[in-house]
């Protein structure tokens, strides 16, 4: 993908226990996207959730919109991660967790997965909680910025991405730079957007690469996730649970 935007809906799929999640990859057309492995936005009602399963190979970050999830792993963590708030893991070499709901209401997020670079795939697995407050807000004219991973975050990942959660307002315009060989996504939490040249709705995201800056307007109002990443050029092998 080389100085080009194009558009992906997110499918509906089940995953877990009873839970239903909208897909954005990996799905028919587009398995990954280097660094990137999977992306998935949840719902996750009562007795419905992802009991003890293994992983290795990737860290993941589950960033909560709405209500809470309670994480527990072999590592001896016990955390329950409320809206606004995140959870990092690193798989490395192999971890089991679970994620559950944390209250009797609903609970939605995303989450995505990050592919590790060969030379770490064997790192030790380990856990990081971030709570809402903790992530820096920067506002300007027409919106606000949140950074989950990037300048000022506390949450810290072993690739190179930048991570956050952007809201337009009407006829609000934003320009975020993409450095040279990254990759990048918009996914549209709410109403609409253009964004690099390209109209997007809900649930669908805007993918771009091969430029300078990513422009985005909204003639309506939008809340939407912006992610970037720089390749490690390596294959990805993912399969189930596990990405070597």
């Amino acid at each position: 993908m080389s100085g080009k935007a194009f558009i992906r809906t997110a499918v509906e799929t089940l995953e877990g226990a009873g839970v239903t999640v909208r897909r954005l990859f990996p799905a028919p057309g587009l398995r990954h996207l280097d660094p990137f492995v999977l992306w998935d936005h949840f719902s996750v009602g009562p007795g419905t959730g992802f009991p003890d399963h293994p992983h290795r190979g990737f860290e993941a970050i589950t960033y909560m919109l709405e209500g809470s999830m309670r994480h527990s792993d072999n590592l001896g963590n016990q955390s329950t991660v409320t809206a606004g708030g995140a959870q990092r893991f690193t798989a490395g070499r192999g971890i089991v967790h679970s994620e559950l709901p944390g209250g009797t209401g609903n609970n939605t997020g995303i989450q995505l997965w990050i592919n590790l670079p060969r030379r770490l795939k064997g790192v030790a697995p380990s856990y990081q909680q971030v709570d809402a407050e903790a992530f820096p807000v920067e506002h300007f004219a027409g919106g606000w910025k949140k950074t989950l991973v990037g300048e000022g975050s506390p949450l810290q990942l072993l690739s190179d991405v930048c991570y956050g959660e952007l809201a337009l307002q009407a006829g609000g315009h934003v320009e975020e730079p993409l450095p040279a060989g990254f990759t990048a996504l918009a996914y549209l939490l709410q109403g609409q957007a253009r964004i690099a040249g390209e109209d997007v709705e809900a649930g669908s995201a805007c993918f771009v690469a091969g430029v300078p800056r990513i422009m985005m307007d909204s003639a309506s109002g939008c809340r939407l996730m912006l992610c970037l990443g720089s390749p490690h050029g390596e294959p990805i092998h993912q399969h189930g649970p596990y990405v070597d």
